[in-house]
């Protein structure tokens, strides 16, 4: 069977097609993500390093299959170059690769597929558990209601009740990157995780009840684990701290753990409840200031037409250009500009 160019594309090739335009031409590096919407992603972490000389086009792995995904995709890269001449020569100078972390960083090379992503210096990641997770960047999410609702009320505290939400999954995250680490993860899956840190229901203006049921739950299973593993205090301490030093935090914890379980099971439903009040505010006052009824109607129209999809707007949110996740793939792009290859991982 002739093989395909895709198999034969490697940074050496994208190297040789750069030397091969004129000197006044600016230097290509391809940038291969997961999906079509981590692309507008990378593009934001990568924008900054393009210069007169240089530039990224960021791209999907394949024009001919709609395979997506780090391991179905992005590892084809890797392991095609492991079955080569060492595992690198795919990858390297002029052809990356940008994924989302997922596990893998925490996990630091406790198993196949996090050994190439932590240590390949050509694959970066999102630190952060995925780019969901950034996109629910806290000091963010009034700014997504803002334009949602073109309404600036400050109404709920996101970054107070995010950091009581991460504090009180905390201890059971850890088990959770214990288990992964440790070959349990069929006692407790990710799954089992996002089941028991959803927050349910909450009022907008009274959200602590919902901070303490999530304790009462968390605490409960926590409890089950320690009956089911007693002699674990010791290395349940070690992950503890291990995961502290990559960067995680008791108040970060929600950046860390399954980006559409964030997405969908907690920020989602209370930016539904916060930009409904928020809407609300927003027809009220319209309807007490217009003069007559045709003025009334006709902003209330203008208004409701102005109003955007919550769901759309997080996606498109880049507040997370503050956070700290984010300024440390900035700075693993930073040296692999500057040495050839990415920092080396902690």
């Amino acid at each position: 069977m002739p093989s395909r160019l895709k198999d034969h594309l490697n940074s050496h090739y994208f190297e040789a097609a750069n030397q091969m335009t004129s000197k006044k031409a600016r230097r290509r590096i391809v940038a291969y993500v997961e999906s079509y919407d981590d692309i507008y992603f990378w593009r934001t972490v990568l924008s900054r390093f393009e210069t007169d000389k240089m530039y990224f086009e960021v791209m999907l792995p394949s024009h001919q299959k709609l395979e997506r995904g780090k391991k179905s995709v992005l590892m084809n890269f890797i392991e095609r170059g492991e079955k080569g001449n060492g595992g690198e020569d795919v990858l390297g100078p002029d052809m990356i690769a940008c994924v989302d972390a997922d596990y893998d960083y925490l996990l630091q090379g406790a198993t196949s597929q996090s050994r190439k992503v932590v240590g390949n210096p050509y694959v970066f990641h999102t630190y952060a558990y995925a780019i969901e997770n950034l996109q629910c960047y806290a000091p963010s999410l009034h700014d997504v209601c803002v334009a949602v609702t073109l309404n600036d009320h400050r109404i709920f505290d996101f970054i107070d009740y995010m950091t009581q939400y991460s504090e009180a999954i905390f201890p059971l995250f850890v088990w959770s990157v214990w288990a992964y680490r440790s070959g349990h993860y069929n006692e407790f899956s990710l799954t089992d995780l996002a089941r028991v840190i959803d927050p349910g229901g909450f009022n907008v203006f009274d959200p602590q009840p919902s901070i303490d049921r999530l304790r009462q739950k968390v605490n409960r299973k926590v409890r089950q684990l320690q009956a089911a593993y007693p002699n674990n205090k010791e290395q349940y301490l070690q992950v503890k701290s291990s995961i502290k030093e990559l960067g995680v935090t008791p108040q970060t914890t929600y950046l860390y753990i399954q980006g559409h379980s964030l997405f969908d099971n907690v920020i989602v439903p209370i930016l539904n409840k916060v930009c409904n009040r928020l809407r609300m505010e927003r027809q009220d006052e319209i309807a007490r200031t217009a003069r007559h009824y045709t003025q009334r109607k006709n902003e209330m129209s203008c208004y409701e037409h102005s109003l955007q999809d919550i769901r759309q707007m997080l996606k498109k949110n880049s507040g997370y250009t503050l956070s700290e996740p984010f300024r440390r793939v900035q700075g693993d792009i930073e040296a692999y500009l500057t040495t050839g290859r990415k920092s080396p991982e902690t």
